[in-house]
């Protein structure tokens, strides 16, 4: 936006501009005199901590429902860094809430399965100093309950035992009751369940085989063409990650950073980890599940009522 001719001495004062606007002011050679090129950065919305609370959840409940940030800041007017910031600082929150509260739980049943998303660039283009930052591949574990449908437990981290030892370990802390656990055949999984679950628990894999086809495209889902389980401790039961699988869906599709072929991936783990958290406490808390006609922490006990946006903003406070 440019102001018209001016001396080097003007006063920005004149122009009447709002006290809590960033100002970039670029002076510019214009018909063999110099004025002043004003741009206003964000003139519209002040920062997150001072954003009206309608704003904020409005936010968040974008955010939520897998919208992009600048597609936010295009709707809601609030600027972009503002709404990276006010998303993380939420999530974070979301984060020890859940810590809290998903404890002594009363499920039967549990699936887990990993899911894979990458932080700044893929990890066959990663170097060694790109690894100590955090950046490359990163799997997000996921336990779910199929009957409650709640997600007790998660984990962002490598597809290593390490990852997978910490994951199994704050889920068997969570369960109050001896559960049947289904997993795929992940060879990290078993020797994490033994240490955390001793014999406590009864546990079998599932291993999918899946048709190639040279006519299939890419990403044209394959066909399975046979289905294994093996009980591996405890008593028998129907092994299966259906549900897990399908949850996996429901993350893709709220939680824009995973999002495939886009460039919404993130560039901070932190970020990320943040986001997921969000993503899981919007899930629990807020969206009713149409298959049990209420918030999967209703069905499973830990929450007495409805949560709103609004309410997870205001962990932050």
């Amino acid at each position: 936006m440019r102001i018209g001719k001016t001396s080097r001495k003007s006063s920005l004062l004149t122009f009447g501009l709002p006290v809590f606007a960033l100002i970039k002011c670029i002076t510019k050679r214009f018909d063999g005199e110099y004025v002043y090129v004003i741009h206003l950065v964000n003139p519209i919305s002040p920062m997150a901590n001072i954003l009206p609370i309608e704003k904020q959840a409005a936010a968040i409940s974008m955010l939520s429902e897998g919208n992009s940030i600048r597609s936010i800041e295009r709707m809601t007017g609030i600027h972009r860094d503002t709404i990276m910031r006010l998303g993380v600082r939420v999530g974070e929150a979301c984060g020890k809430m859940m810590d809290e509260t998903m404890r002594n739980l009363s499920c039967d049943k549990i699936e887990i399965d990993e899911l894979w998303a990458y932080i700044g660039k893929k990890e066959r283009i990663v170097t060694s100093e790109d690894a100590a930052n955090g950046l490359g591949d990163a799997w997000t574990y996921v336990a779910i309950d199929p009957e409650s449908k709640v997600v007790p437990a998660f984990r962002v981290g490598r597809r290593d035992f390490e990852t997978t030892n910490l994951f199994v370990g704050d889920l068997s802390l969570r369960m109050k009751n001896r559960i049947q656990l289904s997993s795929d055949a992940l060879k990290h999984y078993a020797p994490a369940i033994e240490k955390a679950f001793g014999i406590d628990v009864d546990y079998g894999q599932i291993v999918k085989t899946y048709r190639t086809s040279e006519t299939e495209g890419r990403y044209s889902p394959p066909q399975i063409e046979s289905v294994k389980r093996t009980m591996l401790v405890g008593e028998v039961h129907r092994v299966s990650t259906s549900i897990i699988e399908r949850q996996n869906l429901t993350m893709r599709m709220h939680c824009r950073r995973l999002a495939r072929l886009t460039n919404a991936f993130s560039k901070k783990l932190d970020n990320f980890k943040a986001a997921v958290a969000l993503h899981f406490a919007y899930y629990n808390f807020v969206k009713v599940h149409s298959s049990i006609r209420m918030t999967p922490a209703m069905a499973v006990g830990v929450s007495s009522r409805l949560w709103t946006v609004a309410d997870l903003v205001d962990l932050t406070s």
